[in-house]
């Protein structure tokens, strides 16, 4: 038996299913204790029901209803649905399968909605015809293969709607769940999920994957990813060029003065014309190199980072940096690269000069000549006599010794990487003995509290068996007394 907490106003039994009309204009129908609402009536102004039920008539699956004006209305409901209803409120499932056969299609949704109410979502999802719950109960019963199914069956015409976006984005997540990194990528290239991609190709490293988004996000106007993108890939130029199209130039040259310094007076220059069309005096406050060069200290010096920053990335770009040199790539972060390319500039020695060549011997003498005639006046300066001329020994030197001091600067470079190498592996080897350390302690302090505990225990032991052995002696020696007062009334 079942309790139904409602006020009801008129009903009729059809099988073991109970179908009513409630005082709030509801026509209600009971399986198993479950209500389900099949239609909602009208009502008089204080919102009272109006109609009553007649009768079920099987032969027409439709049950009938008359209201206070005596207008007859029906509705339809198939008996072989409340018969099933019934077989699985009861567990027959048997008796359930042989009347789903009778049900038509048309009813196989409301069916599976049933199912899913009554916790059968397996069943539901091999019931239901439609294409929206079946793909909502793969995902929740984790079949993530028959969703995806679903979602590349969709029609061409509604790949781009909004339902279906959502869809993939519900999908990605799900696959997200279960590392299935392949169809999140999939699914959020399908649904256009930028932030999405950018935290995946982030986390698993996909440099390729990276610049693809970059360019794509750019494409679809998502300018934000699109500059994380490119400046996670170190593509700097395009960071720089995006805020210059996106009219940030202000951003653009703040930018270019840190990653870019060979662009301050390019973007300073685009800068000033537009902010000319707002003020012309603050367009004329606004320095650049060429006109200012005192406001940019060691601009030449930020060059030739410049050119480092660019040649190491093209070194790298093919191979990539291993994850495993974060430990000591990571604090090349935390480096003044203008204050160590000028501390080494100031280390370095002078090149020393080239060796003089040997002079040659000297010719034999000559006869003196006779006296030469006197040069004709001419209007062409004289030539100087001081005037330097191209030595190609001292420029053979002077590369040379710009090769050395650049292979000097590479060979400090990386004595320094590894000696920040060795420094992080000595401190993580004291961190572990420490560690080491401190578990062993612990130990000893444990085993230490544990044999303590343990002769407290053997001494409660102890004392607990002296008192029981002492109240033993005690009734012995009281019960010998007994005896001899008892002996002593006998006698």
């Amino acid at each position: 038996l079942y309790e139904i907490s409602d006020n009801i106003t008129s009903g009729e039994w059809v099988g073991d299913c109970f179908l009513y009309c409630n005082s709030s204009g509801r026509l209600n129908y009971s399986v198993g204790g479950k209500i389900q609402t099949l239609v909602h009536l009208d009502t008089n102004s204080s919102g009272a029901t109006t109609h009553r039920i007649l009768g079920y008539l099987a032969k027409e699956d439709r049950v009938y209803l008359v209201d206070k004006s005596l207008n007859i209305v029906s509705y339809k409901i198939m008996l072989a649905v409340l018969q099933y209803q019934t077989a699985v409120m009861r567990g027959d499932f048997d008796a359930a399968n042989e009347l789903l056969a009778v049900i038509p299609e048309a009813e196989y949704t409301t069916i599976a909605r049933f199912l899913e109410s009554q916790g059968f979502k397996e069943e539901a999802l091999e019931v239901t015809t439609d294409d929206d719950h079946k793909f909502d109960l793969s995902l929740e019963l984790g079949k993530i293969a028959i969703a995806h199914g679903l979602m590349e069956e969709i029609p061409p015409d509604e790949k781009n709607s909004i339902d279906t976006m959502a869809k993939w984005k519900k999908l990605s997540d799900a696959a997200l769940k279960i590392s299935d990194f392949e169809l999140t990528e999939a699914c959020s290239l399908a649904s256009d999920d930028f932030p999405g991609l950018l935290l995946l190709y982030s986390a698993v490293g996909n440099f390729d994957g990276m610049e693809a988004l970059a360019a794509a996000a750019q494409k679809k106007g998502k300018t934000n990813v699109a500059f994380i993108a490119y400046l996670l890939t170190g593509n700097v130029e395009a960071c720089a060029n995006l805020l210059i199209d996106t009219n940030r130039l202000p951003e653009a040259a703040f930018f270019a003065r840190t990653y870019l310094p060979s662009r301050v007076e390019e973007i300073v220059s685009l800068w000033k014309a537009d902010l000319s069309k707002v003020s012309e005096t603050a367009a004329n406050a606004l320095a650049d190199p060429k006109s200012s060069p005192d406001l940019f200290p060691d601009l030449d010096v930020a060059l030739q980072v410049e050119q480092m920053f660019l040649a190491q990335r093209e070194a790298t770009k093919a191979t990539g940096i291993s994850a495993s040199d974060y430990p000591t790539a990571k604090d090349d972060l935390e480096l003044d690269l203008i204050a160590l390319v000028k501390s080494q500039a100031v280390a370095a020695p002078p090149p020393p000069p080239p060796p003089a060549p040997p002079a040659p011997p000297a010719p034999p003498a000559a006869p003196p000549a006779p006296p030469a005639p006197p040069a004709p006046p001419s209007d062409e300066p004289p030539e100087n006599p001081f005037a330097a001329v191209d030595d190609p020994v001292d420029d053979a030197a002077a590369k040379a010794a710009q090769k050395a001091e650049a292979d000097r600067r590479a060979r400090e470079a990386a004595a320094a990487a590894e000696r920040r190498r060795a420094e992080a592996e000595a401190k993580r080897l004291a961190e572990e003995a420490a560690e080491a350390a401190r578990l062993a302690a612990e130990e000893a302090a444990a085993a230490e509290a544990a044999h303590l505990a343990a002769e407290a225990a053997a001494a409660e032991a102890a004392r607990i068996a002296a008192e029981e052995a002492a109240a033993a002696e005690a009734a012995r020696i009281a019960a010998e007394d007994d005896d001899l007062n008892d002996f002593g009334d006998d006698w």
